[in-house]
């Protein structure tokens, strides 16, 4: 299995970045860690390996990134607004240095985001964000409720950064065209703590007529790597 190891400075953020790319061509994706991960995350909980059929088979390029939660969502010792202007400069990088390396690397005409828990926030709400640019997501046990972080705080940046906020209230065709167009899939379980997050975010797409599938499995554990494992050969 092809494996590449890239860093580079990042002036959206400041400082060296690092990420792992799995494969050499297929379905690109952009995987986020979970809560505090590491670009590593993937492989070190043996996700990438679980794929590894499908990766040397040039079925799916994987593009594992870093994350910057400790300094954004779960940095305690900021005020909130520097934690959303962090997430911003981290959005920024993902959209201007992550996704031109994709390209150059491979020219399929999708790009799908995939997270699991915290890591399937930043694959939503970076894909609804951006559907000029992402064509799908698969979210495993998604965790969206990020206002919990921000104690009461809320601008502009909070709520474009908030799905449960700005897809009730979007009505430009210009995303809904392409919303149409692309693949969304939120997967959770039935005692996943997420769940009813799940569900809540599943009722607004519908609401909005933003096609997607959401999957609620009947399963012990949902919200954990060997579940997300099974999901991952499902869905993508």
């Amino acid at each position: 299995m092809n494996r590449e190891y890239h860093k580079w400075y990042s002036g959206r953020l400041g400082r060296d970045m690092e990420l792992l790319v799995f494969g050499h061509a297929g379905l690109p994706v952009i995987v986020f860690p979970t809560s505090g991960g590491r670009f590593y995350e993937f492989e070190d909980r043996g996700m990438a390996a679980s794929l590894q059929g499908k990766i040397d088979a040039g079925e799916v390029q994987l593009f594992c990134v870093d994350s910057v939660d400790m300094e954004s969502w779960y940095n305690k010792q900021v005020p909130p607004r520097w934690r959303i202007a962090r997430h911003v400069q981290y959005d920024d990088y993902i959209v201007h240095e992550v996704a031109p390396l994709v390209r150059t690397k491979n020219h399929d005409s999708h790009l799908v985001s995939l997270g699991c828990s915290f890591g399937g926030y930043h694959a939503v709400n970076i894909a609804l964000r951006h559907p000029d640019m992402f064509t799908g997501f698969l979210s495993m046990s998604g965790a969206f409720d990020v206002q919990r972080f921000l104690h009461g705080y809320y601008d502009q940046d909070t709520y474009f950064n908030l799905p449960m906020d700005y897809l009730p209230n979007l009505n430009d065709p210009w995303f809904f065209d392409r919303y149409r167009r692309s693949n969304y899939v939120l997967a959770t379980g039935w005692d996943d703590q997420c769940l009813g997050q799940n569900q809540w975010l599943d009722q607004i797409m519908t609401s909005k007529g933003i096609p997607h599938k959401l999957y609620v499995w009947d399963s012990f554990n949902a919200h954990d790597w060997p579940t997300w494992m099974r999901m991952l050969d499902i869905y993508l």
